[in-house]
């Protein structure tokens, strides 16, 4: 029973992160191949070659984004880009949708954007219990004359699905920032602390210098 049992176990994980994966992976192929019901019937790779082919509504999308990317990466693009602006800009639910949606994207794929570029641990959701966040931006400065302490605005998301968490701004000197990449803290959150990333398993320095609750944490 023993050996069975080994067995079991052993087989189960080649199995299930290999069934995991292709189900994920086939749901994200499916799902990006919806795109394909946008072009007219006629044009249809099931109409066209008498047979559907999977994935091809990833490689559309893909040709589609870097396409517009080169039509709108030059002068004459970027004058379009603020034409359309201008008329969006004049269409009261839209104008508020579009630039919400624009400026967190340009924030998240700007290379000089900063959010969920660090990791960060704080105590939450009372003293003494820590959970894993990420720096979002700056917090505005209007806010932090009202509080009078420099703010730091974070993200905290929920285990195991981080799509979901809470907004939280806190003082900057009671966060403890982690040497360690969004990755490795992601695969820490999803993985429920199962998985624990090579870099946090390493010895871990904590810095207390900045003060009693100046918290740097050096991995090394």
């Amino acid at each position: 029973m023993a050996r069975l049992r080994r067995w079991l176990v052993a087989g189960l994980l080649v199995w299930v992160p290999l069934g995991v994966t292709f189900l994920v992976v086939k749901l994200l192929i499916d799902l990006a191949d919806q795109v394909l019901l946008l072009l007219p019937t006629q044009y249809r790779p099931e109409n066209l070659l008498g047979f559907n082919i999977p994935g091809l509504g990833v490689a559309l999308t893909a040709l589609t984004v870097i396409i517009t990317g080169m039509i709108f990466a030059n002068l004459f693009g970027r004058r379009l880009v603020r034409l359309w602006e201008d008329i969006l800009a004049r269409i009261p639910l839209v104008r508020s949708i579009y630039s919400s949606v624009k400026q967190i994207t340009e924030t998240l794929f700007s290379s000089q954007g900063k959010s969920f570029r660090k990791v960060v641990l704080v105590e939450y959701p009372r003293r003494d219990l820590w959970t894993m966040a990420f720096v979002t931006g700056e917090t505005a400065e209007r806010l932090i004359d009202i509080i009078g302490r420099d703010l730091v605005s974070i993200y905290v998301p929920t285990t195991p699905n981080p799509t979901s968490g809470f907004f939280l701004m806190v003082p900057r000197e009671d966060i403890v920032e982690l040497d360690i990449s969004v990755e490795a803290g992601l695969k820490l959150i999803l993985s429920t602390g199962v998985v624990v990333p090579e870099d946090l398993s390493k010895t871990t320095a904590v810095d207390r210098r900045n003060g009693p609750g100046g918290l740097t944490a050096d991995l090394r």
